[in-house]
């Protein structure tokens, strides 16, 4: 009798070992359905963002340092008078360079490796970003700042300032969108849609702006009317994605 209770005792043990797996793995398969979601949103920039310099050259160093203070001087003095504040002033580059002379543009009768560079001069280049804050009156800054010597625009960008706000209003559109589409999916295959389970936020910002380079800074300071700038419009936009568990139709 002992012996049987025993292996009646093993094969018991068995079966609830055997069955473990099947429970757990029923416990872990949910059906889902994943989908993505986008918001977007359009605003008007209050900001600029402006890359703007001098680029000096002179026989020495000491000689383009000079021009090249001269003229950054000025261009603080015009930002100031335009209430472009300290802190929206940053400098990114200050550069002192050496100018080489070049190979002579004759028959190659002259062996160009034996040709030895000199220092014929020296390039200073300084510039600082400019963050403006009334986009109505950067034409005019920009042409204030040609005047007082500034040669190298880099780059204009806009953006609208503190979007935070924006962002969450664009987010609740973005969660709506992927319900939407997963509450259609969900209705297609006859299931019932059910609480989301996992949400991943992209996040989302504008579209990173394209460079202006000013080949002709002479023209622009000579011209009669203000330099015209257009904000125009800045589009933001947020991507959620979405898991959602799904349930038997009704």
């Amino acid at each position: 009798m002992m012996r049987l209770s025993l292996i009646g005792l093993a094969a018991v043990s068995t079966v609830l070992v055997c069955s473990s797996p099947g429970v757990a793995e029923e416990k872990m398969e949910k059906p889902t359905i994943s989908v993505s979601g986008t918001g977007k949103l359009s605003a008007i920039p209050d900001i600029a963002e402006i890359q703007v310099g001098v680029r000096s050259q002179a026989p020495t160093a000491q000689a383009a340092l000079a021009a090249n203070n001269e003229s950054m001087n000025a261009m603080h003095s015009i930002l100031k008078e335009n209430g472009v504040a300290t802190k929206d002033i940053q400098t990114t580059q200050i550069q002192v360079s050496p100018e080489y002379s070049q190979p002579p543009n004759r028959p190659r009768a002259v062996n160009e490796a034996e040709f030895v560079p000199r220092i014929v001069g020296y390039r200073v280049d300084n510039t600082v970003q400019i963050t403006a804050r009334q986009i109505p009156k950067l034409g005019a800054l920009l042409d204030a700042l040609v005047t007082a010597g500034a040669n190298q625009i880099h780059g204009i960008s806009f953006r609208v300032d503190n979007p935070e706000k924006l962002l969450d209003e664009i987010r609740r559109k973005a969660m709506a969108d992927a319900k939407s589409k997963a509450e259609l999916l969900a209705g297609e295959a006859g299931v019932v849609l059910g609480s989301p389970l996992k949400i991943v936020d992209e996040g989302g910002g504008p579209r990173p702006p394209s460079p202006l380079y000013a080949p002709r800074m002479e023209m622009m300071a000579r011209a009669a009317a203000p330099m015209p700038i257009a904000a125009g419009e800045q589009e933001l936009a947020v991507t959620v994605h979405v898991v959602y568990e799904l349930k038997p139709g009704k």
